[in-house]
């Protein structure tokens, strides 16, 4: 009898495992530094340093000033408050909000952007290329209409495309227009660094980068006006009302620093798993498409399609032979319809994808394994002439 093989997990895109590192971080703050920051006796005072120094830290980390950084509850919230934020400053203000995005973002992004122009404000979308890159020209018409906001991902989080958020930011700047980056695929994947990137706005979460789920930070230049998205005491500068998760907040910072001294190694292994993959899946494989192979793209995902498949049974397959992969977002995982992502990057050619994404741990030989897998079940699947 064959022993079983140990599962492999490629999916650190969805999410990642608490670090070690992490959770022993946060440990204190459960039960014995467990004070309200705003409470003024010595236990929240304990918990307010905490928040203070976790503040702090990714500010260092992230190229930002201390008063930047707005812990929230995950890159969601994050993304909401910065545009919904952004769009009720503007109407307050008298003017009429305009969200500029693109066609390949993050559901939190467009479906905000889309709860603009519902409101009475106007949305809009921008295309890409067939690279998955940014329509400049594009940007640059959006741009002539005086939006209040442009909000573009700095790495694709089906394909790992790179757009260029600094030369976005420069040019919305000869505008007066602010930019939002949703770089919660970014960060630790590519250098990040708040104030030379030009942009207003940048939102991170914990568990992409091996911290606590339901945490995250917006970064905001003081500004950059926003309103908040909730009401009540006056934490985190009015735009997070509420008491903080301090717990949270110390995982948040650990994750986002260890993930920053980390980046540039990490980086140069994913890109060599990323190339073993693809060559093995690219030989094997008639007419693989690899999608956004022309652009920049981040190491720690590659994406690729494959013709005349069914892609739901293609990913449950892969899941039965012991291989966790994706067809797309994790948060389109319910969704009956395909990818918005590559509909806008190939329109109707688009194919059953499957997302591969590395972490940590990721070993040559998983790669093998995963493309043997992923060789064999397509071939199972494919329908054969005759």
């Amino acid at each position: 009898m064959n022993a079983p093989v140990d599962p492999i997990y490629l999916d650190y895109a969805a999410t990642t495992p608490l670090r070690d590192e992490v959770r022993a971080a946060m440990e204190p703050y459960y039960a014995v530094q467990f004070g309200n920051p705003s409470s003024p006796h010595r236990w929240g005072r304990a918990a307010r340093g905490a928040l203070e120094e976790s503040r702090a830290r990714i500010a260092e980390a992230l190229g930002a000033r201390h008063r930047d950084v707005v812990f929230v509850r995950g890159g969601t919230e994050s993304d909401n408050l910065a545009i919904l934020g952004r769009a009720e400053a503007t109407r307050a203000a008298g003017g009429a909000p305009c969200i500029v995005t693109s066609a390949t973002e993050h559901k939190a992004v467009l479906d905000a952007a889309r709860s603009v122009a519902a409101r009475g404000g106007r949305a809009v979308v921008l295309p890409v290329l067939r690279s998955g890159v940014i329509d400049l020209e594009a940007l640059d018409r959006a741009l002539d209409e005086h939006p209040c906001l442009v909000s573009l991902m700095w790495v694709n989080n089906e394909t790992g495309v790179v757009q260029p958020v600094p030369e976005v930011a420069a040019r919305a700047a000869e505008a007066g227009v602010p930019v939002h980056t949703d770089a919660v695929q970014a960060v630790g994947k590519v250098p990040v660094h708040f104030e030379r990137s030009g942009v207003a706005c940048l939102s991170v979460t914990g568990h992409k980068i091996y911290g606590p789920k339901s945490t995250g930070a917006l970064l905001v230049h003081q500004d950059t006006p926003l309103d908040p998205r909730l009401h009540g005491g006056g934490q985190e500068r009015g735009l997070r009302p509420g008491t903080q998760d301090v717990a949270g907040a110390v995982g948040l910072a650990e994750a986002v620093c260890l993930a920053v001294a980390e980046q540039a190694e990490l980086m140069s292994r994913y890109e060599s798993l990323r190339q073993r993959l693809e060559g093995r899946l690219s030989a094997a494989i008639a007419d693989l498409r690899i999608h956004g192979g022309d652009a920049r793209r981040s190491p720690h995902v590659t994406n690729v399609g494959i013709a005349n498949i069914d892609g739901q049974m293609l990913t449950i397959s892969l899941d039965l032979e012991g291989l966790a992969v994706s067809g797309g977002s994790a948060c389109q995982s319910g969704s009956t319809g395909g990818s918005h992502v590559l509909e806008a990057m190939y329109g109707d050619d688009a194919r059953s994808a499957i997302r591969f994404s590395f972490g940590r741990t990721t070993t040559d030989a998983d790669v093998d394994r995963a493309a043997d897998i992923v060789i064999r079940v397509v071939e199972r699947l494919r329908p054969h002439d005759g």
